[in-house]
């Protein structure tokens, strides 16, 4: 059988819910759209969705380039829109890591922060927010890997979304992807080289639908996949650089080159 694309997601705004679309355009700097803000706190820290920020990915967003529109859905059909002005220019910890971000006042903060349950602010990189760079422009999991953590845990199948991955391949041999990292991959009309393993956190313990944790993710990685040889501890997909941008829909091939 052959590697193809089974899915492609991705979110303007780094930690809130996932959109799902038919084909996008990747480039060097990731997915067309993509983690093109991150939230931070009263610190100027990264606000990510683990633990008490769960409810976050349940806060629907979408972004219209053309126009620069940012517009956020709430769980209670509650729809803000506006369009995107970039102020000024502040120092940032993304992940431990300083990154200069650019303030992006606006209606946001007050409906996220409510969500957040603390104070937020949203502010606007300049690369986008891959929380590994260019390096990791764009993530890829392959299906069958969803199908071997679900018999570890002893579920009849487990949610991609929990992973959080932009593009899911069907057609491989659970966790064939790793066998492709520093290799050139075709990806549709791109092309990406693997840089490392995604090593998982606490996100992939919570409901998508809910935000809450309510699946055993991390020891099942813990059990089987501990041996494994890794760039990050607890791998599950992972992560590449764009060597040549291209369109990529669903369905189109994946292969090695």
């Amino acid at each position: 059988m052959t590697a193809r694309v089974s899915w492609i997601s991705l979110t303007p705004v780094k930690a809130l819910a996932l959109e799902h679309v038919d084909e996008i355009d990747l480039g060097e700097d990731g997915l067309d759209g993509d983690r093109r803000f991150y939230l931070i706190d009263e610190n100027s820290r990264l606000v990510s969705d683990i633990g008490r920020h769960g409810p976050l990915q349940l806060v629907g967003a979408g972004y219209d380039a053309e126009n620069d529109v940012l517009t956020l859905t709430l769980v209670d059909g509650t729809v803000i829109s506006a369009e995107v002005v970039r102020g000024d220019e502040l120092a940032t910890n993304f992940h431990s890591r300083p990154r200069t971000a650019r303030r992006v006042p606006g209606p946001w903060d007050d409906a996220l922060s409510a969500v957040a349950g603390e104070p937020v602010r949203l502010v606007a990189p300049e690369f986008g927010a891959a929380d590994r760079g260019r390096g990791g422009a764009a993530s890829l999991l392959g299906q069958a890997s969803l199908g071997a953590i679900a018999a570890v845990l002893g579920v009849d199948s487990v949610d991609g979304r929990r992973f959080r991955m932009n593009f899911g391949v069907e057609g491989l041999e659970p966790h064939a992807e790793d066998s492709w990292i520093g290799r050139r991959v075709q990806l549709g009309d791109a092309v990406i080289v693997p840089q490392g393993n995604v090593g998982r956190c606490a996100i992939t313990t919570q409901n998508p639908d809910t935000g809450r944790p309510d699946l055993g993710t991390l020891k099942a990685l813990a059990r089987y996949r501990s041996e494994v040889p890794t760039t990050e501890p607890l791998p599950f997909g992972i992560h590449a650089a764009v060597a040549e941008p291209g369109r990529v829909k669903l369905g189109d091939p994946v292969s090695a080159l």
